[in-house]
């Protein structure tokens, strides 16, 4: 079994578990707040089960409906999750405004405030690890489990410190009102994972791996490598994938070129970049490339090396030769 599929496991069986306990809690105290963070547990354990299914399905080999793999559920089961969270959030706001308005008696508090002060610790320790494990195996399902424990878990200390206030003012419509203030934060927590999620479908760039990929070809550039550009970034699941366009010298063979786009995949691939299946296009150089060509021996050269053109994301992600832009 992988990392990944234990890790979920491991937070599905946990959220059973707490979504009884916080309903238990509920039930001996019949506090708006508590069944706040019980509602909540129902979207764990329902987000749980369907992120269980979307790592199982990311982890299947390509076929040939899919060839770039099964990794987009992820993003997929990270928009469910929002999309959950979101409903989970306005229901309990309504239900909470209802009793702001209409309170309703509450009883043992002590003993509620206990139970969701250990399930919020606990909820804490699985986020931390769920989040460590998703950014080592680049698991967006991963992650995004792990930040809604984590949003489950500042609602319930918010939770516990307006149970105690309770207690100590005996002022009974703080428990609604509490219960209102951790229903937006829950929405804006939806929002923010669903916002996420969306953008992996649309396949928005992830200007992270740009940066690292860009800082390598920097640092280790090869005097061939006149310029690259058109870099694009895209991510399957766990599988990264990157496009870009190289200009080497013209009168290069197929073999000096297949050699030095060869040596670029490599480079990226032992280099600490996380690992990516690269696409290069190889575009012949020009005469207006000469003034930053490194190629000091080139037997073509129509005029001298000027300066060297540093490569930032800025520049690479552009559509065009760095001599077609205001670089010189």
């Amino acid at each position: 079994m992988t990392v990944k599929k234990k890790a979920i496991i491991l937070s599905l069986v946990v959220s059973v578990v707490l979504m009884l306990a916080k309903f238990t809690a509920y039930f001996i105290t019949n506090s708006n707040a508590i069944l706040t963070d019980a509602a909540e547990s129902i979207v764990n354990v329902i987000a749980g089960s369907f992120a269980f299914y979307s790592i199982y399905l990311s982890t299947q080999p390509r076929d040939e409906n899919h060839p770039y793999g099964h990794g987009k559920v992820e993003f997929f089961s990270a928009f469910v999750e929002g999309i959950l969270i979101l409903i989970a959030g306005v229901i309990i706001i309504f239900k909470s405004s209802y009793n702001l308005i209409y309170p309703h008696p509450i009883e043992q508090l002590l003993q509620g405030t206990i139970i969701i002060g250990v399930t919020g610790f606990i909820n804490m320790v699985v986020g931390l690890y769920l989040i460590k494990v998703g950014k080592n195996e680049h698991s967006i399902t991963l992650e995004a489990d792990g930040k809604h424990l984590l949003t489950d878990t500042y609602t319930s200390i918010a939770l516990v410190v307006g149970l105690i206030l309770i207690q100590l003012t005996n002022i009974i419509w703080l428990d609604s009102l509490l219960s209102v203030l951790a229903g937006l934060y829950i929405v804006y927590s939806g929002y923010k994972l669903t916002r996420g999620s969306v953008g992996g479908l649309m396949d928005e760039s992830d200007f992270t791996l740009v940066e690292e990929v860009v800082d390598v070809l920097q640092k280790n550039r090869h005097n061939p490598w006149i310029d690259v550009h058109n870099l694009r970034t895209q991510q399957y699941g766990h599988e990264f994938h990157i496009d870009c366009h190289v200009t080497l010298p013209y009168y290069f063979d197929l073999n000096q070129v297949h050699r030095e786009i060869s040596q670029i995949d490599e480079l990226i691939n032992k280099s600490g970049v996380r690992k990516a299946e690269l696409f290069i296009h190889a575009d012949p150089c020009l005469p207006e490339c000469c003034n930053y060509c490194h190629m000091s021996e080139c037997p073509v050269r129509k005029e001298a090396f000027n300066k060297e053109i540093v490569w930032t994301p800025e520049i690479v992600i552009k559509n065009k030769k760095h001599f077609e832009n205001e670089l010189l």
